[in-house]
């Protein structure tokens, strides 16, 4: 199987991150029972490897990809599973940090494609979807690897979420703020409430700085379960260092060690993100595998997460940052007047529909941008238009673009050396600036282009 091949096999799943559901609490329609039932015919591949499992709001990536590094700069095989990808499906599964090849991913959606129709026609829970089949796909190459670890990311929420078929050795849960309340619910306790769907019992938990509502649903949970809580920010803290626009230092008190430590990811957040991987490595070494201060100083140096407050260009500084509710959005807007000096800020700007979009104009007007509006190529963009109707309220005119190209090129012909120009608005967004900034191929899918791009 070639792997445009295997991509058109997944592009014919059921995709909710594509098309969610709408109405209120669509939870019917995440269910565990799929994901069982092909991993078990795999062989469950899933408890093939000790697992580190992240769910949380804001923050949960960067956080995994800090293990993941560090893990790997320990020697150990390391497997890790995220989502979304920036700019191709391989860069979901990842074998020691770097995304697996074309052919081994069309090789793994051949093995499981018989599966995952055997359990559509079978098991009378519908069909599998495309996040199952991939979580299905990751563990396998995980398996067949024989990783040492297995750093997995929660899709959405973490109860009902696919990848919550793992037995964790340490279960992280990020910030968690409000985010996809059509399904996980309308408040900070509810949706904390499905995060810690993902403690298991007896299990370690490590709990970054949470608002009061979320950590006590989240203490609850633990208590319940005679889970073990690591709390950030009381029984691991940190201080920040030096910064520059190439990355930042930092100081970790652990429980066990106190680290000197160098992230070339900018902002304040990632500090915050760092401290919580660094509560996870100790916790476990306190289960018998050996991490050397030496390895998450090495890890956290060589760590690569692209789109997030990532700088793309010097003169004029560019930065990509794939902020997409209003709470990621602060917290941007707080660290690029922490990190950078600039003197005008231009906007490239999208947004995805189910987003709270009018809430992040109102921040950005804040900072009165130079604005081009324009879309992604996902088919939950938001035309250009509406946007600039938002921003106009706040008394700020708006250059509209069909591409984010465009938007980009107009930005960089107006800008001067000490402006700073900013993409954001959804991962999406930053994904497609990044990938014209840096000459990437994407890769393309006319047929999910949002209807009214797909001829042009």
């Amino acid at each position: 199987m070639k792997y445009p091949d295997a991509i058109d096999l997944l592009l014919s799943l059921v995709d909710h991150e594509r098309n969610h559901p709408v109405g209120p609490r669509q939870k019917a329609i995440f269910d565990l029972g799929r994901i069982e039932r092909l991993l078990h015919r795999l062989g469950d591949p899933h408890n093939a490897g000790l697992a580190i499992h992240v769910a949380g709001t804001k923050g949960k990536g960067s956080t995994a990809a800090l293990c993941d590094s560090a893990l790997h700069a320990a020697g150990y095989c390391t497997g890790f599973y995220s989502s979304p990808h920036m700019h191709s499906f391989r860069e979901r599964i990842r074998r020691n940090t770097i995304p697996i090849s074309e052919e081994e991913f069309s090789g793994l959606v051949e093995e499981l494609w018989p599966h995952q129709e055997w359990v559509g026609r079978h098991e009378g829970l519908g069909p599998v979807t495309l996040f199952e089949f991939m979580t299905g796909m990751a563990f396998q190459c995980f398996a067949g690897d024989k990783s040492d670890f297995q750093i997995i990311e929660v899709g959405l929420g973490g109860r009902l979420d696919a990848t919550n078929v793992v037995s964790a050795g340490v279960s992280i849960i990020t910030s968690i703020s409000l985010d996809h309340t059509a399904i996980l619910g309308d408040t900070i306790g509810e949706i904390a409430r499905e995060k810690a769907g993902i403690i298991k019992t007896g299990g370690t938990v490590v709990v970054a700085p949470q608002k009061p509502e979320a950590l006590s649903v989240i203490l609850d949970v633990c208590h319940s379960l005679s889970a073990t809580p690591i709390l950030v920010g009381k029984d691991v803290t940190w201080s920040p260092g030096p910064s520059s626009i190439d990355g930042q230092e930092m100081t970790v008190a652990g429980r066990d060690h106190t680290y000197q430590l160098s992230v070339p990811l900018l902002g304040k957040f990632q500090l915050e993100n760092a401290a919580t991987a660094v509560a996870a490595l100790e916790a476990l070494q306190d289960q018998g595998h050996p991490i050397s201060d030496e390895a998450i100083q090495q890890g956290f140096v060589k760590v690569v997460w692209p789109c997030r407050m990532e700088v793309l260009g010097r003169d004029p500084v560019t930065v990509v940052d794939g902020a997409h509710n209003e709470y990621s959005m602060d917290a941007l807007l707080e660290s690029l007047g922490c990190y950078l000096n600039f003197r005008r800020l231009f906007l490239v700007v999208g947004f995805s529909r189910d987003k709270s979009i009018a809430k992040m104009v109102s921040r950005l007007a804040e900072m009165n941008p130079v604005v081009f509006a324009s879309r992604s190529r996902h088919p939950r963009s938001t035309p250009p238009v509406h946007i600039a109707s938002l921003f106009n309220e706040h008394g700020i005119d708006v250059t509209e673009t069909d591409t984010l190209a465009e938007a980009l090129t107009q930005a960089r012909e107006l800008a001067d050396q000490g402006d700073l120009i900013l993409a954001t608005g959804s991962l999406f967004v930053a994904a497609e600036v990044r990938e014209e900034i840096l000459g990437i191929e994407p890769e393309l899918y006319p047929d999910l282009l949002p209807a009214d791009l797909r001829t042009s």
